[in-house]
């Protein structure tokens, strides 16, 4: 049995304790917490809930922890931390810095004799791969990737945090006439505007200036002025009922030639559709927990990305079988 560790309680956290219940090799120990353990209610009868600062005494009952905070402050300290002591998973999912967490990791598990997976998810992660293979198989063509329809927490968040705004959803859309036109095997040069829509539901408090509130939105730099942007006003009512949940997905597409004349068009695409986005998540994050032990096993250490692992490792069945059932 592989013994996990869950550090962080929210959304992920609670998808990655419902994810170990579909992996009968795996264990789940504990959940560690930087709030008081007792207002963590978790979901499995007889799981203790530790505080954080008792992490560094288990060290010795826990093969893999899956580190489920945030990638724009908690990660890039916690995981460069805690790689040092055990074998790690995160999601971290600032595109832009990878190259930095990824260093940074690399140097702490190496250090520490551990072995780290970092980005594990969807994009990064399952895009990501899905990428790699695409374009090294159409080795001439473009890689597009579009997301949702589905919920941005972060985008959300900054809605949020505007004045007058008591809660907010934003859904990314993908523009349909240039998903089909991408289809069609044409390789046209987008701008973001072209390839997604950004429709946001938004309670405003209660006297508070919607106008104000719609200009702040779209004019948002990077969030939505790059963007069309649709705004809904809706009662806290209509929010809980019709945007309690955390759907999302996309897909990638690699657009690509074959023939001594490149005279033949070929589509890759992948797609995912995704009921809560966290729980898919932390299933990742969860299979990718089985390939930091068994490569660390192996006395490999360091950081490693879903690009360095071979499939087989994120799987518990042996090669033969796999060979037998799926090859």
């Amino acid at each position: 049995m592989i013994n996990i560790g869950i550090f962080g309680y929210g959304n992920l956290g609670k998808g990655v304790e419902a994810a170990i219940r579909q992996n009968e090799d795996m264990c789940l120990n504990a959940v560690f917490t930087r709030r008081d353990p007792e207002s963590v209610n978790v979901r499995t009868q007889g799981l203790p809930v530790y505080h954080a600062d008792k992490l560094l005494t288990m060290k010795d009952e826990i093969d893999v922890l899956i580190l489920c905070g945030g990638s724009a402050t908690d990660l890039p300290e916690q995981t460069p931390f805690y790689a040092q002591h055990f074998n790690v998973v995160d999601s971290f999912d600032n595109h832009a810095n990878i190259p930095v967490h990824f260093e940074n990791v690399n140097k702490a598990a190496l250090a520490g004799g551990k072995t780290a997976l970092i980005s594990a998810g969807w994009d990064p992660g399952m895009f990501s791969v899905n990428r790699l293979y695409a374009s090294c198989i159409q080795p001439e063509g473009k890689n597009y990737t579009f997301w949702g329809r589905g919920v941005s927490q972060g985008h959300s968040d900054a809605i949020r945090r505007i004045e007058g705004v008591v809660d907010a959803r934003q859904y990314t859309v993908p523009v349909e006439d240039t998903v089909e036109t991408v289809r069609r095997g044409e390789q046209p040069t987008l701008t973001a505007r072209q390839m997604h829509k950004r429709e946001c539901f938004v309670v405003a408090a209660e006297g508070a200036d919607k106008v104000a509130i719609e200009t702040a939105i779209k004019t948002m730099p990077n969030y939505f002025e790059p963007y069309d942007t649709t705004v809904h006003f809706i009662t806290a009512e209509e929010m809980k009922a019709q945007h309690g949940e955390l759907p999302h997905g996309g897909f990638v597409i690699r657009s690509g030639v074959t023939g001594l004349n490149k005279e033949h068009k070929n589509i890759i695409e992948y797609k995912l559709t995704l009921d809560s986005n966290p729980e898919f998540t932390s299933s990742v994050l969860v299979a990718g927990a089985r390939t930091v032990y068994r490569l660390n096993k192996e006395g490999q250490t360091g950081c490693k990305t879903m690009f360095d692992i071979a499939p087989a490792y994120y799987s518990p069945l042996s090669g033969d079988e796999l060979r037998h059932t799926m090859l």
